[in-house]
């Protein structure tokens, strides 16, 4: 699995609207053959700052970045960030997704 954490720090003026900025490309990346999870999260210190979870299957993510959406995406996103996007992507991660932490359950 390919893991990928990405912290977005956008524009004030426009980080009210990033996550309807995002939706079209968001949910296209969701419909990708070999996706398996794409969430966007707003820091809670930061209201500029969004956060972004993905994994995919270890054989999807070239189509991923050669993707229509995506390079639609690249070409609009230079005009509403704030600073360049910090990455951390780790390929061979083992799993297939989510799993259940085992430390807290509900009582």
């Amino acid at each position: 699995m390919i893991f990928i954490v990405v912290k977005w720090t956008i524009r004030p003026e426009h980080s009210e609207d990033w996550l309807g900025r995002v939706d079209e490309f968001t949910q296209a990346t969701r419909a990708e053959p070999g996706n398996i999870f794409f969430e966007w999260s707003r820091a809670v210190d930061d209201p500029n700052q969004y956060v972004l979870v993905e994994a995919f299957q270890d054989d999807a993510g070239g189509a991923h970045v050669n993707s229509d959406h995506f390079q639609k995406a690249i070409g609009w996103m230079p005009d509403v960030v704030a600073a360049t996007p910090q990455i951390i992507s780790v390929q061979g991660v083992p799993g297939e997704g989510w799993g259940e932490m085992g430390e807290v359950k509900p009582r």
